[in-house]
């Protein structure tokens, strides 16, 4: 059957959009392969995923692929991309010039396919004026607001001490950027208008330390 149109509904769960990311990170290793189709059993088989989840999360978003035959690998790409919002690139600021921050400033996973830091911002005079090891100029974070509507930053990343944080989110908030990916040791709750995401490494790696822990008994 050839592929019909699809649509970006107005709200998808969270889960959803964790695994079409997934499938989207899965197509690019195919891509980069040479794989020129791929049928939900092989990207379930070789990424460790669900079949039968795959198509249903697709069949929200309208029909793919080709019966018998499966996904394009390159189309299914653009088309996810397209559907994520990933079709042109969003800037990312990053509050937090320490060793956690330019990390992040350098890292591939923040500057490919979509995303680009434009800066980071630190109160640490000592680190004001330079910039990382690939160039991300280091910002006076009293100038935030103004650099955020000069640089049209979509996404602003908190990577600060935990008793800086929520100050922080809320002058991400209060500059216009409508989502905040917080990496500082502690929560962040939702702020009107802007998505909030926290990423605490430190209850992942507690959550390991338990899991160790079962298995020893």
């Amino acid at each position: 059957m050839a592929e019909k149109s699809w649509d970006r509904p107005a709200g998808v769960a969270e889960p959803t959009s964790e695994r079409l990311s997934l499938v989207l990170r899965a197509l690019r290793t195919l891509e980069g392969q040479g794989v020129h189709t791929v049928s939900s059993y092989q990207l379930a088989e070789r990424f460790g995923m669900n079949p039968a989840q795959i198509r249903k999360d697709l069949a929200q978003f309208g029909e793919f692929g080709v019966r018998g035959v499966g996904y394009h690998v390159a189309d299914l790409k653009l088309k996810l991309k397209q559907l994520m919002g990933l079709e042109r690139t969003r800037v990312v600021v990053i509050a937090g010039a320490g060793n956690l921050g330019q990390a992040l400033a350098d890292s591939r996973n923040f500057n490919v396919e979509g995303f680009k830091v434009g800066a980071l911002f630190d109160v640490d005079g000592r680190k004001v004026g330079g910039r990382s090891r690939t160039g991300v100029p280091i910002l006076e974070l009293s100038t935030l607001a103004q650099n955020v509507a000069t640089l049209k930053a979509e996404i602003g990343v908190i990577a600060v001490p935990a008793e800086a944080a929520l100050a922080v989110a809320r002058l991400l908030a209060g500059a216009g950027v409508p989502a905040i990916l917080n990496f500082a040791p502690a929560s962040v709750p939702p702020l009107e208008g802007t998505f909030v995401r926290n990423v605490d490494l430190t209850f992942f790696l507690e959550n390991l330390s338990f899991q160790l822990a079962v298995r020893k008994r």
